[in-house]
């Protein structure tokens, strides 16, 4: 007997609204795409606004709505770049804030005149005084870097699964966050300064609203990964990706070859990872250790499994939640840990494949559902 019911039918339609729109034309796609990203561009003009206004008084550092929409952008990157290792290859990664580290400390370490690597590299080549690396440079290096340390850490370890796997990626972001701590050459606990920052324009116009230009940057950057993404969640590495999520003894047998597809993933992640570190202490203009706390990986967690695992625009929806709302409510900060604790709680109770889910995800939680439930009834 087919369920009628008035809620039945609401649910239906609602679980049809990402199938419509993923299924519209092309002429409908690109006037909306292209309006939103307008508006995003024009958001930094928009702090008179409700919905936008920040209490900057209770700030530490009195940050104003443009550095608000900067951090949201910066985390975004990272749920995006995290997205690729949980949500597509289904890999739990509780040290991705050792990756975000790696990318600051690359431009401190190359880009900072005040670095003890760029004033050992002057020594010893004859260099002037004062050199380092310069911004653009710095770019390449930082990604090359991320994506040999995401090989190191994944050789030895991508071959253990589940809870291993997470316990051993945790160590790797204490690791990374202690080394930086206690080795002299990344400037210690206290940190290095003078890290470099994107050159600014001379026009007057431009410097009037040079304090946009750092989300303006941040925008750009994750609009690019957006798209560089979404092309390789449709190649045949996202497919394999997806494969080895659902059952990678079942990809084996059909001939993917799990550990390099894995592999992948976790260089790919750490890339991105990186990149928002770089924007991070570029625009910060100094790095220190306790920047990069464990607590901040749980954070990137819970921005991908809150907006929904395996969907790009739900991990960009759960990073926009988590980063905005306590900005907006600052004022019950106090509160902000029960808060969080009990939304978290809700979410995985009344909506666990998160707000947004990738539907194949979807469809893979309710299947288990009714296999955990059929086993149930035969018992």
């Amino acid at each position: 007997m087919t369920d009628t019911t008035p809620q039945k039918s609401v649910l239906k339609r609602v679980a049809a609204v990402p199938s419509l729109l993923g299924g519209a034309p092309q002429w409908v796609k690109v006037p909306l795409i292209l309006l939103v990203l307008s508006f995003c561009v024009y958001l930094p003009f928009l702090n008179i606004l409700p919905f936008a206004y920040i209490r900057t008084d209770l700030r530490p550092n009195g940050s104003d709505w443009s550095t608000v929409l900067f951090t949201i952008a910066l985390y975004m990157i990272v749920a995006v770049g995290l997205n690729v290792v949980i949500g597509w290859a289904g890999l739990l990664d509780l040290g991705y804030v050792g990756f975000y580290a790696v990318g600051a400390y690359s431009i401190a370490l190359f880009g900072s005149p005040a670095s003890p690597v760029t004033k050992a590299i002057a020594a010893q080549f004859g260099l002037p005084e004062g050199w380092s690396m310069a911004f653009a440079a710095c770019i390449p290096l930082a990604i090359c870097i991320a994506l040999i340390a995401g090989v190191i850490l994944g050789a030895p370890t991508l071959r253990l699964r589940g809870d291993y796997l997470a316990i051993v990626t945790m160590g790797f972001g204490e690791i990374i966050r202690i080394v930086m701590r206690n080795s002299t050459w990344t400037g210690g606990p206290a940190g290095i300064i003078a890290v470099p920052e994107p050159p600014a324009a001379d026009e007057d116009f431009f410097n009037t609203i040079d304090v946009h230009r750092w989300y303006w940057l941040a925008l750009a950057v994750l609009v690019i990964l957006i798209w560089l993404m979404r092309r390789l969640e449709h190649s045949r590495v996202g497919r394999a990706w997806l494969a080895i999520r659902e059952d990678e003894d079942a990809a084996a047998v059909m001939g993917v070859n799990a550990f390099k597809y894995k592999l992948w993933a976790f260089a790919i992640g750490a890339s991105l990872g990186a990149i928002a570190g770089l924007l991070f202490a570029s625009k910060q203009a100094y790095v220190e250790p306790n920047g990069f706390q464990l607590n901040l990986s749980f954070l990137f967690v819970a921005m991908v499994v809150i907006g929904g695992s395996g969907n790009i625009w739900g991990a960009l929806f759960g990073a926009f939640l988590i980063t905005y709302l306590p900005e907006r409510f600052r004022e019950f900060e106090s509160w902000r840990p029960l808060a969080f604790g009990v939304a978290l709680v809700a979410i995985m109770v009344l909506r666990p494949q998160g707000l947004f889910p990738n539907r194949r995800r979807a469809r893979e939680l309710e299947d288990r559902k009714h296999e955990a439930e059929e086993a149930a009834a035969d018992a």
